[in-house]
């Protein structure tokens, strides 16, 4: 939902596998593992070639490229085709992305992929029980399904999926901006998205896949018939973490959440899904799964050789820069989250948790502030913090007997409300190294590193919502009656978390 990072799936360590293929298709290699889980592996076929193989169709019939693998594997006649463009870095190949082969027009069928050709963990564990019991536990689908791509990789081409696993390879995880996802980012790039929460997530999100490394073992052990086909060691050592880690994203960046279906299947890898396919915010075509197989159906015309795109999920654009690498400037589900609690030192804070919670408000609230709709949040926000800055008992007991988030408001709380909002919002501001208009004057250089170029496009968007609220909260203040009145006291105001 949303391989490229398969940099490293890195192919080096084989990822989860999908339901095997007969075993007439593939025989098992014996090989030392080690040799595998060379640094330079997972690389191999990422960097560019020599200039005749790197512009070229493979031919062959062990060196097919995705689309001929497809077809020759049972894949029905289709309106779209592999096309390519120039990756930013000169070191890598051109990424890949699929087009319209033809005029197509809204609810056309653009591709339908047979089940066969799908990897789900219903697939790759050959038991639902099984998968849901995995998934239930410790380990995510993805962390499954990237260690079942590990050990297919190891196979080299013995693999059924060999053709599909290469394409991953090639893309590095990289999406329609050919950015890696920031958990592969080295420490001096990550320092690019300084100020931002979305730092923070990144790192949050490490040590998420740091545990799922760390019980990678389970599923060896829980599903050792499937894992005994791989003259292998266990997961964690035959894998180091950051091969695992590129694996992982890799797995993430075009994974996708399949709907109405069952838990088992519902994390899936389609072959012409993502990174292939384009994400849009505000698309509304979707893979999904009808029958026997996974199709799409486009919501828009498209004219032939034009990108395909597919929705992403209502994500914002934080997420989808770690997800996929991207920023979408015309998404209309981005946001940020402020993160407001009530004061626990408050001798009122019991009374104050119950009318919050009576409200549909925790005593610990997040709000989240959506693009467009910044004055909104704001005017949200408000009833929570006034209630914090009520501090007469006998004012409590009246807020405590009404009905809905109704607090005395004097001139001074109200602003004191405002104040302590407004300068919360300017804090966030000034802890970004650069200014709005300073991040303009760089995303206008075309020389711009392509990392440093996007999470500018993050940052950038993060501040035009952070400067909307300061607008909103200006415009409430201007329109106090009296604005000689200085605030309340409050010894025991919300904190902004």
């Amino acid at each position: 939902m949303e391989v490229a990072c398969l940099r490293g799936l890195s192919f080096s360590s084989p990822i989860p596998s999908f339901p095997r293929p007969p075993s007439r298709l593939r025989r098992c290699s014996q090989r030392s593992p080690l040799l595998a889980c060379q640094a330079d592996t997972l690389i191999a076929g990422s960097r560019k070639e020599s200039s005749s193989r790197a512009v070229k169709v493979d031919k062959g019939a062990d060196t097919l490229d995705l689309q001929s693998w497809l077809v020759k594997e049972g894949l029905p006649p289709c309106k779209v085709v592999l096309k390519e463009r120039p990756s930013h870095d000169g070191k890598l190949r051109p990424i890949h992305y699929i087009a319209a082969s033809e005029d197509l027009q809204a609810g056309d069928v653009a591709f339908s992929v047979p089940n066969s050709l799908v990897v789900t963990l219903e697939r790759v564990l050959g038991n639902e029980t099984v998968a849901e019991l995995l998934t239930t536990n410790k380990l995510s689908e993805l962390a499954c399904l990237a260690l079942y791509l590990m050990y297919e990789k190891k196979q080299g081409k013995e693999s059924f999926w060999y053709p599909f696993i290469r394409e991953l390879d090639r893309q590095r995880g990289r999406g329609q901006l050919a950015v890696e996802s920031p958990l592969l980012w080295s420490e001096t790039e990550l320092a690019y998205l300084d100020g931002s929460p979305t730092w923070d997530e990144v790192r949050e999100r490490e040590e998420g896949i740091r545990r799922e490394y760390d019980e990678l073992d389970t599923v060896w052990f829980m599903a050792g018939s499937l894992f005994k086909q791989y003259p292998y060691d266990i997961p964690t050592v035959a894998f180091p973490f950051e091969i695992f880690k590129q694996a992982f994203v890799a797995v993430q960046s075009c994974v996708v959440h399949l709907q109405k279906v069952s838990l088992a299947r519902r994390f899936a890898l389609v072959p012409l899904g993502p990174p292939l396919l384009a994400y849009k915010s505000n698309c509304k075509a979707m893979l999904t799964a009808v029958d026997d197989a996974v199709q799409l159906v486009v919501d828009r015309p498209y004219k032939a050789g034009e990108s395909i795109v597919v929705w992403c999920g209502p994500q914002p654009n934080s997420r989808l820069l770690i997800n996929y690498g991207f920023v979408d400037e015309d998404n209309p589900h981005d946001r940020i989250s402020i993160e407001i609690s009530l004061n626990t030192e408050d001798p009122q804070y019991q009374e104050k948790r119950l009318v919050a919670q009576r409200n549909g408000k925790l005593a610990v609230q997040v709000f989240n502030v959506y693009v467009g709709r910044e004055k909104e949040a704001v005017l949200d926000m408000l009833p929570f913090l006034r209630l914090g800055y009520v501090s007469d008992h006998a004012e409590m007991q009246s807020v405590i007997s009404s009905q809905g988030p109704i607090c005395p408001v004097s001139p001074c709380m109200e602003r004191a409300v405002l104040d302590q909002l407004l300068g919360y919002f300017e804090a966030r501001l000034a802890g970004y190294p650069t200014t709005l208009c300073e991040d303009e004057a760089m995303l206008a250089d075309g020389n711009l590193d392509p990392k440093k170029h996007v999470a500018l496009r993050l940052l950038r968007s993060e501040k035009k919502m952070l400067s909307a609220c300061c607008d909103a909260t200006v415009q409430l203040i201007d329109q106090l009656p009296d604005h000689t009145v200085s605030p309340c006291p409050a010894p025991f105001a919300p904190q902004f978390n």
